[in-house]
């Protein structure tokens, strides 16, 4: 594809020797090793989310909520989705 042959790859590793220098080389492999982990690992995490709920034991039972606590549970999806903190608990 890009005709790299082993002269051209040993001057790439040549010049990023040059710019990394031999002691933050091993550094930076082991940082992308462990990138590459939490990547795959949240990958796996993604996969696990996208399954479908277990349906409810009773599929005939009506779930009944108030518009008020449907205005609330809709608000605090949105807020997770923003990534904003939790309000603070109310004073009263």
């Amino acid at each position: 594809m890009f005709g790299l042959g082993a002269p051209e790859l040993i001057i790439i590793l040549l010049v990023v020797v040059l710019l990394f220098g031999s002691t933050r080389l091993p550094k930076l492999a082991r940082s992308l090793g462990e990138a590459s982990k939490e990547f795959k690992k949240g990958i796996n995490e993604g996969k696990d989310d996208d399954e479908p709920a277990a349906p409810a034991k009773d599929p005939d039972q009506k779930v009944t909520m108030t518009q008020a606590e449907l205005d609330a549970m809709l608000a605090e999806r949105e807020r997770q989705a923003r990534g904003e903190p939790p309000p603070p608990p109310a004073q009263g």
